[in-house]
């Protein structure tokens, strides 16, 4: 039975000494300099890059749709106990500067009007 169990041992013994040399030729450290550089790169690489690229392509994306639309706004000028709404201002200078392509506003109101640039040509609303 001794010899048995030692002769067990030392085939046990041998196979581990073949597994650990089978390792070791795997792990083995290129011999060039060109197999060390070739090693560190893997196909992940480019899938990263990728994903960076899907990634910057969304945020466009997101941006547009996450755009807020126009809230509905009021805005009303008080003076001197006196209120005067912007919608009221800006319709009748549109209605005097007709179809203008450029209008600015300007409003005083201590005159109790809005002068108005509409196209180079300038008017004047009082409210």
């Amino acid at each position: 039975m001794a010899t048995t169990k030692k002769t067990e041992t030392t085939e046990v013994k041998k196979e581990t000494a073949k597994v650990a040399e089978t390792k070791k030729e795997a792990v083995k450290a290129p011999e060039t300099k060109k197999e060390a550089v070739k090693a560190p790169e893997t196909k992940k690489a480019p899938a990263k890059k990728e994903t960076v690229k899907k990634t910057a392509e969304k945020k466009p994306a997101a941006k547009k749709a996450a755009a807020p639309k126009a809230a509905a706004v009021k805005v009303v000028l008080e003076f001197q106990g006196r209120q005067v709404s912007a919608d009221d201002i800006l319709a009748a200078v549109m209605a005097k500067a007709g179809k203008a392509k450029t209008v600015e506003v300007y409003v005083k109101p201590e005159d109790g009007a809005a002068y108005y640039v509409a196209d180079g040509e300038t008017g004047k609303v009082e409210f």
